[in-house]
């Protein structure tokens, strides 16, 4: 079973791309989500995270917002976020992906796959790229965000033409490009070929 990554810039379309996967019976991990997850029940990870941030829980809760707002001006202490995060997710899809059977392959979503150095782990990377422009009005009205939080986090991914010359596949997610059959062509080149 292979294992297959899909990434992006933050707004790009990720989850819509996983959807249609899924809608093909390929089981989908959101790093995303777990790391969410990671944050609010792992015991280790809380202390190390108010070791580094201070009180950012409530009623033992992260205070995402409180999170970002830190990480998001100060460089280093997003390293060592994630460095205490990454390790956490990447463990639990070793884990959820050994359980997953009668699939030819597995999808783990991750926004940040090449900045955490988990596209190692995986056997091909699929990036979903949309413009700009685009992109940042998805968030703005998902989040409820200001434009200026929004490139904020832009900021701390790799560009999109970074992204683009590591993958293995992309998927342009910009209105024009059928996206069900972009999905089709990448899910018939991974699936085995039988004789």
């Amino acid at each position: 079973m292979l294992k297959i990554g899909i990434t992006g810039g933050i707004g790009s379309g990720k989850t819509t791309v996983c959807r249609l996967f899924s809608l093909l019976g390929i089981p989908d991990f959101n790093a995303d989500e777990e790391s969410k997850k990671i944050l609010d029940t792992d015991d280790d990870v809380i202390t190390r995270v108010k070791k580094l941030l201070g009180d950012v829980y409530e009623n033992g809760i992260a205070e995402r917002k409180k999170i970002a707002s830190i990480v998001f001006s100060d460089k280093q202490k997003l390293e060592k976020l994630n460095a205490i995060l990454h390790p956490a997710v990447i463990h639990a899809f070793e884990e959820w992906a050994a359980q997953q059977k009668n699939v030819p392959y597995v999808l783990k979503e991750a926004a940040l796959i090449f900045e955490a150095s988990s596209h190692t782990g995986l056997d091909r990377v699929i990036v979903v790229t949309a413009p700009e422009d685009q992109r940042l009005k998805r968030i703005m009205s998902r989040d409820k965000s200001s434009e200026q939080a929004v490139r904020s986090r832009m900021q701390h991914q790799l560009s999109e033409d970074e992204k683009i010359s590591r993958a293995d596949f992309v998927i342009v997610n910009d209105g024009k490009h059928s996206l069900i059959e972009q999905v089709l062509e990448i899910h018939q080149s991974l699936k085995p070929n039988r004789a």
